[in-house]
């Protein structure tokens, strides 16, 4: 069985850029291969150096010549082709032995890159895989700080060793461009800027991301000592005519009130994220708002449950001033939650604050939706709450709606301080409905204490209930199947 060849890039120099998967696979490598000029330096070698182990076989691929003089046969091309087919040979003999070979290309191995010879030689014969590696050009750009194209623009790639009526045209011709393999090449390609107009726009980047790194108008730069390992930069056009527009005198601000559903991530909408995520400010009842995540750029405006006039106000005002504030709701906003007081104090006192509401998932859909669909024909939502009601008229509107033969969903069914009008609700819907109408008990749903018992009106205990709960009552025509499900039928007979 024979070994695997890798190609990997190394990225621009610095360590840090190397990938994870190409740092894995140095690591466990047999064979780390690496091409030098004739003083046997690799640079390449050196950014590998961290993830290297002991042990490791090292294939140095010593370059014959660094310039086109030569006394070979074949010239500087022939020396070359010849140098590239005895790396080849050396590499399959590791690679026939079963040997994992990984070959080391700074930048990218298919850019430019000495790997590409092997890769032409052995990747036809052996199972072979090439990771890429941050290119110079992406060094070099993110260095500057400047974009090297946007939308429609082009951006060219030219070797320095280009005739210099080539690259002068090329350059021209092209809205962004990096020119490689500086070194000997420099002057011609400092002309061929000149020639193009563009000159004064060029950059000159050594050794990008480095440690003697070097950043520099291209037209400032000596043609003495530049090395190969630098690039001339164009860059994006549209970055030289970008002028930021000067912020708004006065923001303008908003008030969103936000549905986050029953419980937790999973349970809130898309729309609710984002509004979350605009918000500069938090407002709400202290336990909803610690269900959003904390961000530092945020205030967080907590509150007690009772005051939600004046919680509504205080958003409101947050948003006068330029704020733009998330009121936040448990389940959704507009059900017996914040989106109504809101509203109501908008109207009475601040007109010009715009107000939008983000609903989200009702505690009895979820509820409903853990047990079927007992919500299937006709339902009404009440509150069982009297503080801000008189009982009488929940009373009336229990019975009605029993009268009526329409499923209920109750919310607010209990408190520590509001123990007895469940009980005496039960004994309202007992005088109208069968002592067998199912009824489903869901408590903390979506949450660490999730608890849903299916019963019946005649069987129902109050003491189970608090204020986490919320009850479905069944209609004439609710059933509940062997499995316990619980389902209201469309028809209606």
């Amino acid at each position: 069985m024979t070994g695997r060849l890798y190609g990997v890039g190394l990225g621009p120099g610095d360590p840090e850029l190397v990938t994870v998967k190409t740092a894995r696979l140095i690591g466990e490598a047999d064979v780390i291969a690496y091409h030098a000029a004739r003083h046997g330096r690799s640079i390449a070698r050196s950014i590998a150096l961290p993830y290297m182990r002991e042990g490791q076989i090292e294939e140095l691929l010593l370059y014959p010549l660094t310039t086109e003089t030569t006394d070979h046969p074949g010239g500087y091309q022939g020396a070359l082709d010849d140098f590239y087919a005895d790396c080849a040979e050396r590499l399959a003999a590791h690679l026939d032995a079963g040997r994992t070979v990984v070959v080391l290309s700074e930048g990218d191995p298919l850019f430019y890159g000495s790997y590409m010879h092997m890769h032409k030689r052995l990747a036809h014969r052996y199972p072979t895989e090439v990771v890429p590696g941050v290119t110079s050009v992406s060094a070099a750009s993110a260095v500057l700080g400047r974009p090297l194209v946007e939308r429609d623009e082009v951006l060219t790639v030219l070797p320095g060793t280009l005739p210099a009526e080539v690259l002068a045209e090329r350059l021209r011709a092209t809205d962004s461009a990096a020119v490689l393999k500086l070194g000997r090449t420099f002057e011609k390609v400092r002309d061929a800027l000149a020639e193009a107009g563009r000159l004064d726009d060029a950059w000159y980047v050594e050794r990008a991301t480095m440690g003697a790194e070097r950043v520099a108008p291209l037209k400032d730069v000596d043609a003495d000592g530049v090395p190969y390992f630098s690039l001339a930069l164009l860059a994006s056009p549209a970055e030289r005519t970008f002028v930021p527009e000067p912020p708004p005198a006065e923001t303008q601000g908003e008030v969103v009130v936000v549905g986050l559903g029953p419980a937790g991530r999973p349970w809130l909408t898309p729309e609710a994220q984002e509004a979350l995520a605009a918000a500069t400010d938090l407002v709400g009842y202290g336990p909803y708002v610690d269900r959003v995540a904390p961000n530092p750029r945020q205030r967080r405006h907590r509150t007690d449950n009772r005051v939600e006039a004046e919680r509504a106000r205080h958003a409101l005002e947050l948003a006068r001033a330029g704020a733009r504030v998330a009121v936040v709701s448990s389940g959704d906003p507009g059900v017996f939650a914040m989106a109504s007081a809101v509203l109501e104090e908008a109207a009475a006192g601040f007109p010009d604050v715009p107000v939008r509401i983000v609903p989200g998932l009702t505690a009895a859909q979820a509820v409903a939706g853990r047990v079927g669909a007992p919500l299937g024909h006709d339902y009404c939502v009440l509150s069982l709450s009297d503080l801000l009601k008189p009982w009488e008229v929940v009373a009336d509107r229990l019975a009605a709606a029993a009268r009526a033969d329409l499923v209920l969903a109750l919310y607010n069914p209990a408190s520590r301080s509001r123990t007895w009008q469940l009980a005496a609700a039960r004994d309202i819907l007992l005088e109208h409905r069968d002592p067998a109408t199912p009824v489903v008990i869901g408590r903390d749903v979506g949450g660490p204490e999730e608890r849903v018992t299916v019963t019946t009106l005649g069987e129902l205990d109050t003491s189970e209930v608090d204020m986490r709960c919320l009850l479905i009552i069944g209609s004439s025509t609710t059933k509940v199947t062997d499995r316990g499900v619980v389902y209201t039928p469309r028809r209606y007979p």
